[in-house]
């Protein structure tokens, strides 16, 4: 869309005299479809335009003093634009991503568009179940959060390059495990490779190496900042990736959301007098749910009077029924942080040994 498009694009909705313009997006990284409404008016065709186009409108239209309202949903982008769209004037939704057919057979970016639009208008009209949006974290969150999920990012790397040097070596004969890198293993290892596998493994090994090196120094950042008296079994890193994940503890009302958020809630299948529990739903953030259950399972180790874990340390369930055990627990121990962090509670009451500076 050219600039003259998007002169009368902004010309049409202010001689419209709508007070308010609802503008669903479905965004790229070099261009959007937006779908454009004016209060109870038909949508206008979505076009395709780029996103200082889009802030241009928005900026028109609030300086003519209409209220604007634009919605789009998480993914790569960010939360870039919900950025340039407040500091406009604008009001932004960022909402959970789904599959926006409908029944239709067909997906276009022009069609999610109209459908984010449509979710919009239902939910400024006073649905608040026609869309979710979430809660944009500030840009200081971000950062933080940003330094977490880089040292997650090269651990996951390390692993993979790890995994390709024990490829290659099995290719050739060579059955390693573990950590074959490392300075005492490869000094046994290389006595015994060819000089031309040993060139090619040094490649591998010279990445892992830096990988591994920038992992340690993340490592020791985020633990730095993490309280000097932690619970048994709660480590200083992941008290602090999960604090950074989370973000604000007090951003949550009540347990269910807490519970919600961590995406540990069963599923439910009822019709008439038959209800079956799912799985468990998987909303909310993943990364979150990991760090929960890999604490669970250190808390049914090292406190083994913290009630929720009590029923995986008498080992009464087996296999299945012993994960969901696990899934339950750390489903009680979101709540329980939420509820300590917010002050509701004190970790004698829940059994837990720790010291309470660190909510401080």
């Amino acid at each position: 869309m050219n600039n003259t498009n998007v002169t009368k694009l902004l010309g049409r909705l202010l001689e419209s005299k709508a007070e308010t313009i609802k503008l669903g997006c479905d965004i790229h990284a070099r261009e959007l479809a937006v779908s454009v409404q004016g209060d109870d008016a038909r949508p206008l065709r979505p076009q395709l335009m780029n996103a200082g186009q889009l802030l241009a409108v928005v900026r028109g239209l609030v300086q003519a003093g209409r209220a604007v309202h634009v919605c789009y949903e998480t993914g790569p982008c960010g939360y870039g634009l919900y950025d340039a769209v407040v500091a406009a004037g604008g009001h932004a939704y960022v909402i959970v991503a789904e599959a926006l057919g409908d029944g239709r057979q067909q997906k276009t970016d022009r069609l999610d568009a109209a459908a984010l639009c449509d979710k919009l208008d239902r939910y400024l009209r006073g649905n608040p179940k026609a869309m979710s949006p979430v809660r944009v974290p500030s840009v200081v969150e971000r950062q933080r959060r940003g330094v977490a999920r880089l040292r997650e990012q090269c651990k996951h790397s390390r692993h993979q390059w790890e995994a390709r040097g024990r490829s290659l070596l099995l290719f050739h004969g060579v059955h390693v495990t573990g950590r074959w890198w490392s300075r005492s293993r490869w000094l046994a290892l290389e006595p015994t490779l060819a000089p031309w596998l040993i060139e090619q493994l040094g490649v591998v090994r010279q990445t892992i190496l830096q990988l591994d090196e920038q992992e340690k120094v993340l490592r020791v950042k985020l633990e730095a900042e993490a309280p000097k008296a932690l619970p048994k079994a709660v480590g200083a890193l992941t008290w602090v990736l999960l604090l950074r994940e989370i973000c604000d503890w007090g951003r949550f009302k009540n347990r269910r959301q807490v519970s919600s958020y961590t995406g540990l809630c069963p599923g439910v299948h009822q019709s008439g007098m038959r209800r079956r529990d799912g799985s468990i739903n998987r909303y909310g953030n993943p990364r979150v749910r990991a760090l929960l259950i890999e604490l669970v399972w250190r808390l049914a180790r090292w406190q083994p009077d913290y009630p929720p874990v009590r029923a995986l340390v008498a080992g009464v369930a087996r296999g299945a029924a012993r994960r969901k055990c696990a899934v339950a627990a750390a489903r009680r121990l979101a709540v329980d942080l939420w509820r300590l962090a917010t002050g509701q509670t004190t970790p004698e009451k829940l059994r837990l040994i720790v010291t309470p500076q660190m909510f401080a």
